[in-house]
This record gives C-alpha cells, sequence and structure tokens, in this order.
C-alpha cells in the first residue's frame, strides 16, 4: 500500500494545480448529473488516490462533479458488478486494475462476464513492481538470486498482497519466466501486512509496486533487484529491468483503466474517452502521478483500451491456470 504520508502529498500537490480550462463543457449531453466513479479497493490505497487526482479535475473541466465511491468486497467483483447492471449512459464508470483480467480465470462464478459486461473507455497509467529480498538473503543481484534458488528449490518463500492480487500474477511469472523456480507462496492481506516478515526474514523475497517499496530500498532495509517495467525509473536509477538483469521479455505492471458499462453509446463512450486524455496530460496530473510511480497514459482509445485488456488477458490467464491460483 503506498504511504499515507505521500497519498496527503500527492493530493495536496494536484489540489494546487492551476484550474484546467473547461474544454469540454459543451460537448454533447455528457454529463447530464454528476458521474459516480466506481473504485472496487477501499479509500485511501493504492488505485483509489489515483483515481481521486483525476476525479478532482475532471470535476473543475466537466460541467458535472465525478464522485468516487468505493465499493468494496470479493475482492474487485462487488463494485464491478455495481457497474456491469448501471444504466448505458456513460454516467456510472468503473476505474480499476489488472485486477480485471484475472477475473475470469480466478473465479468460477461471476453474476457479469468481465468482457461482455464492460466497455473499455481509457489506460490511463501503468505502474511498475520492484523485486525486494531480505537483507540477509546471500544475493546481490537478481542472476544471483536466480541461482540461489536453483540451488535450494522450495527452500525459500516469497510474499504477495493476496492470492490472485497482481503481485501474486507476476511473481508467478518470473519463476516460470527465470526457468521454472520453486519459491513458495506466502499471501497477505496487503504489503503493509507482508512487508514486516520480509524485514525480518521470514519469507525471503516480495515484489510490490514500486511507490511502496521504494521508502525500504532507499533506507537500506532491503535489497532492490530488478524493476518489472520495460526501463527503469528515476527514483532508483541504479536497479535494473528484469529484461536488463537476465530474463528475457519479463514486463509486468498493475495498470489503471477506466470501463463503462457494454451498449453505452460510441459517441458518450468517446467524449469520456477524451475527458480522461486530457486530464492525463495535464503537467500537474503527470507530476503527481510520477511521484507514486505511475507512468501515465493520454492517447488511448477505446479501441487501443480494449487491446491492451485483451492482451493481459491473454498473458495472466495461463499464469492463473498453470499456478493453480483461485480465489480465497
Amino acid at each position: 500500500m503506498i504511504p499515507r504520508r505521500h497519498l496527503i502529498a500527492g493530493a495536496a500537490g494536484l489540489a494546487a494545480a492551476p484550474l484546467a480550462a473547461p474544454a469540454l463543457r459543451a460537448q454533447g449531453s455528457w454529463p447530464s448529473a454528476p458521474v459516480r466513479l466506481v473504485v472496487p479497493f477501499a479509500a485511501g490505497g493504492p488505485t483509489d488516490v489515483p483515481a481521486r487526482l483525476v476525479a478532482d479535475e475532471l470535476s473543475k473541466m466537466l460541467p458535472q462533479r465525478v464522485i468516487v465511491e468505493n465499493r468494496t468486497g470479493a475482492g474487485v467483483v462487488v463494485g464491478s458488478d455495481v457497474v456491469a447492471k448501471a444504466q448505458k449512459d456513460g454516467q456510472t464508470l468503473l476505474y480499476t486494475t489488472i485486477a480485471h483480467a484475472a477475473l475470469r480465470a480466478i473465479f468460477p462464478r461471476l453474476p457479469f462476464d468481465p468482457l461482455a459486461d464492460f466497455t473499455p473507455v481509457a489506460l490511463t497509467g501503468v505502474i511498475p513492481m520492484l523485486m525486494m529480498v531480505n537483507k540477509d538473503i546471500p544475493a546481490n543481484t537478481l542472476p544471483e538470486l536466480i541461482e540461489l534458488i536453483k540451488k535450494n528449490p522450495g527452500k525459500y518463500d516469497y510474499a504477495s498482497t493476496g492470492n490472485g492480487a497482481a503481485l501474486h500474477l507476476a511473481s508467478e511469472l518470473f519463476l516460470r519466466q527465470a526457468g521454472g523456480l520453486r519459491v513458495n507462496h506466502v499471501p497477505y492481506r496487503g504489503s503493509a501486512a507482508a512487508m514486516p516478515d520480509l524485514l525480518n526474514g521470514t519469507v525471503a523475497m516480495m515484489l510490490d509496486v514500486a511507490n511502496s517499496a521504494l521508502p525500504f530500498v532507499t533506507r537500506g532495509e532491503v535489497k532492490g533487484l530488478a524493476i518489472s517495467g520495460a526501463h527503469r525509473i528515476p527514483q532508483v536509477p541504479n536497479i535494473p529491468t528484469f529484461q536488463e538483469a537476465g530474463v528475457p521479455g519479463y514486463e509486468a505492471y498493475t495498470w489503471h483503466m477506466v470501463f463503462a458499462p457494454a451498449g453505452t453509446p460510441e459517441p458518450v463512450v468517446n467524449t469520456i474517452n477524451e475527458a480522461f486524455n486530457k486530464v492525463m496530460a495535464m503537467e500537474s496530473v503527470k507530476q503527481r502521478l510520477s511521484d507514486l510511480t505511475m507512468e501515465t497514459r493520454s492517447d488511448t482509445t477505446p479501441a487501443t483500451a480494449k487491446k491492451w485488456l485483451d492482451d493481459e488477458i491473454a498473458k495472466w490467464e495461463p499464469i492463473i491456470r498453470a499456478a493453480g491460483i483461485k480465489a480465497d
């Protein structure tokens, strides 16, 4: 989870930014009332905070407010179901993550179809993860960690933020792409719960979203070995990507995407897409979200958002099935 002090600072910094020009006030009938932006995660968490930053800027730009509504339960199922069954007018939207791409494989029964019941509107950003190991583990680089695990199959444990969560999936992808490594999975209820056991050596390693991991790495409390994105991040430029460190083709993110209920008229979907793209292109938004290690996207279309989702489903569903991951 992103430390609360960073969340407060991020929100305050964005609130002080100049107001955006009301460029979309005259575009069509959307929105005709306040917009519900449903976030199927808890308030104050790493998904909720960017959603609220974006919602605040949309509210300045549009003739109606955009109100974040946290609807948690059964992972992301409860909140997603609210949007799947909402009116098809763009007044209720879903702001969710990679969890959407995993739903079909993890849950044997769902009250909705993650593909047929939603229209992707815009991919707003991607967030890389950072591989950490306990400081006493005799490995200072990713190749050394891989070699250590190969010599000791099944000896070490890795933490995740929950069964089937993005960090669990990314860890399983790493183990497979690094040659079928055997490391035991220990799920926790979020990274805040897992971190004490990483620090005391109960678990040997953990992938976490970069923003959550950075304070522990920069203070030297754990060793940071690799970044899961396509390139290094400025906060720790000395830490290589997985690909640079010898795992060809490895790339994993948690990502944020906006969905509308399927059947929402195409002109409305396009207008919503334009609104989100305008906000994501704002320098103040890009800076605040960059501080949270999110790489913002401001050029996606509904078609490219759908392509991203389709590719993610094709990538993760085989991993989920091969690892036997099911909902708790």
